[in-house]
């Protein structure tokens, strides 16, 4: 008697073309941190950024969600969010910092794992609204355009070492936090938009193509301060509910 045979899983291309594209922008900018082209080493960051956004979309939108594609991408969110920011950071500027520049590369880039653990493990009961904790990519967007800015403007990386560890460590603390921060899940692509949202989106290009470097900097550095400034207005908003007198009795 013959066991029956089992039948294959197959592999959905599509989706894990971009993640496998993901993968390779932030192996490309381990390779060109290691030979010193630190603009090359910021725009694969962003690159990777942009197709790690966009393979989940895909895959949600063709139907072809699977376990290996959620696994695949966080092995390579891993590597492009994690060891390659914290790598990147530490030969630009941290190197010369001694035990404390790798210490603050390894505080960033163990708490991307712990990060992407988290959100993992936490898929089915968290609010699809916000991501707990800074997300993995705006943490190495917010460090490469760090980067990319110092050497358009002719910093070397021991002139801004110490701003570096406080930005590094910055990314990587706001990381673990249990602050909210707005995910953008809800932004359905299939319905329709008013006219001026497509006037925006095309003036949002227009202002990226201006000045790069500069413009990702500040939108991913209010994007890592939007949780903090989110957490503080809840705690106002709460101790004012608090404190508000109650109505006076009527005689």
């Amino acid at each position: 008697m013959t066991r029956p045979r089992m039948r294959d899983r197959g592999i959905y291309v599509l989706p894990n073309l971009f993640t496998i594209g993901a993968l390779f922008a932030g192996f490309y900018a381990i390779v060109q941190a290691m030979n010193y082209r630190w603009e090359h080493a910021a725009v694969a960051i962003f690159i990777a950024m942009v197709l790690d956004g966009l393979d989940g979309r895909v895959a949600r939108m063709t139907g072809t969600q699977s376990a290996f594609g959620a696994e695949l991408d966080s092995l390579s969110d891993m590597v492009s969010f994690g060891v390659a920011p914290a790598l990147i950071m530490y030969v630009f500027a941290l190197k010369g910092l001694g035990k404390f520049g790798w210490i603050a590369a390894f505080v960033y880039c163990s708490a991307a794992a712990l990060r992407l653990a988290r959100f993992n493990t936490q898929l089915e009961v968290a609010d699809k609204r916000f991501f707990q904790g800074l997300p993995s990519p705006a943490a190495a967007a917010l460090v490469a355009g760090f980067v990319w800015v110092m050497v358009e403007y002719g910093f070397s990386g021991a002139e801004v070492d110490w701003l570096a560890s406080f930005v590094i460590l910055f990314a990587g603390i706001s990381m673990v936090t249990n602050l909210k921060f707005y995910s953008g899940k809800e932004i359905n692509l299939r319905k329709s938009v008013p006219f001026f949202v497509v006037i925006l989106i095309v003036l949002f290009f227009i202002l990226v193509s201006t000045s790069p470097p500069e413009v990702l900097l500040l939108i991913f550095v209010l994007y890592g301060l939007s949780g903090y400034a989110y957490a503080a207005w809840n705690r106002l908003h709460r101790r004012g509910k608090t404190t508000k007198p109650l109505p006076e009795e009527k005689k």
